[in-house]
């Protein structure tokens, strides 16, 4: 017998809503205060340092608004995936593509577009990093996935 998710066995089969940000009890909940808890300070398989405003975000504005903003996190991510690859980059870009606000993915993926030209894809991912870096420190975000 395998075991399931904790919260899609509450939300889902038990209280019939989509996930926990639905539920009334929410906020009491221990089980759901404890994940919220230590996603600020470690991680799984997906970066959780923004797992509060996302919950926020979508208590606010829906699912369907979050779900907009991901498809853009997506295709900023794809072009990251698709012109600055070296082929050891792809973990960094997707936790890059979870923590920044998409603005500062935008304006960091133009100015690597801009300043790659005729550079090779190793020199195009370490510069791309740089300018990633750079944020990442100004902003304080956490680049890494922490265990």
């Amino acid at each position: 017998m395998a075991v399931g998710c904790p919260f899609i066995t509450c939300a889902i089969k038990k209280k019939e809503i989509e996930f926990c940000w639905d539920c009334k009890e929410s906020k009491i909940c221990a089980k759901w205060r404890k994940h919220r808890e230590s996603g600020k300070t470690f991680d799984s398989f997906k970066c959780y340092q923004k797992l509060e405003n996302d919950i926020a975000f979508i208590q606010k504005n829906g699912i369907t608004e979050f779900e907009k903003l991901q498809k853009i996190r997506e295709q900023i991510l794809r072009e990251m995936l698709e012109g600055f690859n070296e082929g050891r980059s792809k973990s960094y870009y997707c936790i890059v593509a979870t923590v920044f606000e998409i603005e500062e993915l935008k304006e960091a993926l133009l100015k690597a577009k801009n300043n790659s030209k005729g550079l090779e894809i190793k020199e195009k991912s370490k510069l791309l990093h740089s300018i990633l870096d750079k944020i990442a420190m100004q902003k304080k975000y956490y680049l890494k996935l922490r265990k």
